[in-house]
């Protein structure tokens, strides 16, 4: 901005010369792009003191700013004032367009007046202007910003009459998925069903892969919401076969745990494992292993040496020449072939005193992404770390954790395929 600000300062003889708001209206579009959006203000009082008029672009650009630093009110006036100039002036070309109202449309959604937006509706559909695709679906998400779904659903409505006789006005499938996001939310599965199917044939240009995973996700968002849980884990099912990854704080993530938690243990689709001979409150001493039983490596071994170890077991403590353990060498690790074992390590082992919940310890794995844990005594611990000078007791890893584990099915005895048929038909929703 300060090289803008000293290239209008260095051509200040061609403004004066040239009468243009061209360059000011360029420098005010600067700084909105810039952390200080609002310093095109003082843009528009230099350009009344070089005697020049603002132009509909320069007030465009200005309620841009107003709208961007959430100065709502501010950008109401300069609206007012827009129109007051074009009456005064008797100036057509300064009245306010369809991007003038966009603009304000969008900030009146994000502050949520409904009342302002409904104003700017109606103004909109009285004033001698282009009502475009873009218009109409800033009217539309302004609408749901302020709550009012059936507002939004009268100007979709209205979009689909209109797009009959004009292809340009046709929704894109953004729009469709702002409204669906809304009727999720309250729980009509019938509407989210009826704009998903009319999503593919009505709408205009192409549907991403993104687009038709959301479509799916709100429906059974709104499934889930209208009480139809077997119809939301059918869903869940489809969505689970087809997407890779979600994460659990999205919204989708959001919504498959609470589908999770109704379904409960034997209608799971993620098929959780419970340890029907664990008790989490036990200390980790009644489930470890001893150490000499994991047939710890030395820790100057070489991989090439002990390769076909790693083969057999994913984890594997070391020792040094005293006996004690000074690391864990994960399979993954495993990158050198002619490197020490050592080097491959993880650092200190993690280690937990044999009074440690089970509860504590597998908490611990995951949170630290290990899959073994070294119990030692509890005098054998300083603040969290493993005392190299002390012989560890024992190990407990996530192997020996599944050794315990069964399938919540397997233990109350569910018919899986029938399971599996139930929730296929669930999810032929239409």
């Amino acid at each position: 901005m300060r090289r803008a600000n000293a290239l209008v300062a260095r051509f200040r003889q061609v403004l004066y010369e040239g009468h243009s708001v061209l360059l000011y209206n360029l420098l005010m579009k600067g700084y909105i792009k810039s952390n200080f959006p609002l310093g095109a203000l003082t843009v528009k009082d230099e350009i009344l003191r070089q005697g020049l008029k603002p132009d509909r672009l320069t007030y465009n650009t200005i309620i841009s700013a107003c709208v961007k630093s959430a100065e709502i009110d501010m950008a109401i006036r300069f609206l007012e004032d827009m129109k007051e100039e074009a009456k005064r002036d008797n100036n057509p070309e300064l009245l306010p367009d369809a991007v003038t109202y966009t603009t304000l449309l969008k900030g009146l959604g994000n502050s949520q007046d409904l009342y302002s937006v409904l104003k700017i509706v109606v103004e909109m559909k009285s004033a001698p202007i282009s009502i475009d695709r873009t218009a109409y679906t800033a009217m539309v998400d302004a609408l749901l910003a302020c709550g009012s779904i059936n507002g939004a659903l009268c100007i979709f409505g209205e979009i689909i009459k209109q797009a009959g006789n004009n292809k340009d006005l046709r929704p894109k499938p953004h729009l469709y998925l702002s409204i669906m996001r809304a009727f999720a939310t309250i729980g009509d599965l019938d509407m989210v069903k009826r704009l998903n199917k009319r999503m593919w044939p009505d709408s205009v240009g192409s549907i991403s892969r993104s687009a038709k995973e959301e479509a799916d996700e709100l429906l059974m968002e709104a499934a889930l919401n209208n009480n139809q849980i077997d119809m939301a884990r059918g869903l869940l099912r489809r969505i689970l076969n087809e997407k890779e990854c979600f994460s659990w704080t999205s919204r989708v993530g959001m919504v498959a745990v609470k589908v999770e938690t109704l379904s409960g243990f034997t209608n799971s689709l993620l098929r959780p494992h419970v340890f029907p001979q664990i008790v989490l409150n036990d200390p980790v001493e009644k489930y470890m292993i001893p150490f000499q039983e994991t047939q710890p490596l030395h820790a100057d071994l070489i991989l090439e040496e002990v390769v076909m170890r790693f083969f057999k077991d994913p984890v594997v403590p070391i020792v040094d020449d005293w006996g004690s353990c000074v690391g864990i060498v994960h399979r993954q690790d495993c990158t050198k072939i002619d490197a020490p074992l050592l080097s491959m390590s993880r650092g200190p082992p993690l280690c937990v005193p044999t009074s440690t919940s089970v509860e504590h310890v597998i908490d611990l794995l995951l949170r630290e992404k290990s899959e073994m844990v070294v119990v030692v005594k509890r005098g054998n611990m300083y603040e969290g770390s493993y005392a190299s000078s002390s012989r560890p007791l024992g190990v407990f890893s996530l192997a020996i954790l599944w050794k315990f584990t069964a399938d919540a099915t397997d233990i109350d005895g569910m018919d899986a395929a029938h399971q599996l048929q139930q929730d296929v038909e669930a999810s032929n929703c239409g």
